[in-house]
């Protein structure tokens, strides 16, 4: 699978994001960084194992050397899982094996932008929306609404408008907005 975005677009885009944050202070304090800490071994409430990681964007992996001690690499095939059908071959996911401690500056993209997602409303406009995805732990950033800082949504909807001009990506954020639609889950807005 081959992406249009270049590794030093991905580097400038690193970069961007490097100087913003949901909050001013370290959002990790406020629950003991469940983001990070809720996989590896642990099991969930049902007493099912999981490893929780993140997926790499078509291209990101360019940024890795995939020899990093503090993660784990694993190499799936797209058509395997439930990805756009433009996505063909290889997809990297990462799994953090430092948790909570990760060099900050090498943290992915999705990472980086949690808890924002993007989204394309009906009539095809992209907004940023809260992370409607079910997590395996309780992020007080969406559930007691913080309010988070206008740079960091200002970032994220400027690198999310540079992002979609990959057909591969944008026809991811199509497939999921469109899930959304279907399962009629319910969407705040952010920006747009």
């Amino acid at each position: 699978m081959k992406s249009m975005i270049k590794k030093k677009t991905y580097k400038a885009i690193y970069r961007l994001l490097d100087r913003v944050s949901p909050l001013d202070s370290d959002c990790g304090k406020l629950c003991g960084a469940a983001c990070c800490t809720c996989g590896g071994d642990s099991q969930s409430e049902e007493g099912l194992d999981y490893d929780l990681g993140i997926y790499l964007l078509p291209g990101e992996e360019k940024l890795f050397t995939m020899k990093e001690k503090w993660l784990k690499w694993s190499a799936e095939y797209a058509e395997d899982y439930d990805f756009p059908e433009s996505w063909f071959g290889k997809i990297y996911f990462i799994r953090c094996k430092t948790p909570p401690i990760c060099p900050r500056a090498q943290r992915p993209l999705q990472c980086r932008f949690f808890p924002l997602a993007p989204h394309f409303s009906p009539e095809g406009k992209l907004q940023l929306i809260l992370c409607t995805s079910e997590l395996p732990y309780s992020c007080a950033l969406i559930d007691r609404h913080f309010k988070l800082n206008d740079h960091f949504i200002k970032a994220t909807y400027t690198v999310w408008k540079h992002l979609i001009r990959d057909p591969l990506i944008y026809d991811l954020v199509k497939m999921d907005s469109n899930d959304r639609e279907f399962m009629e889950t319910t969407i705040k807005v952010i920006c747009e």
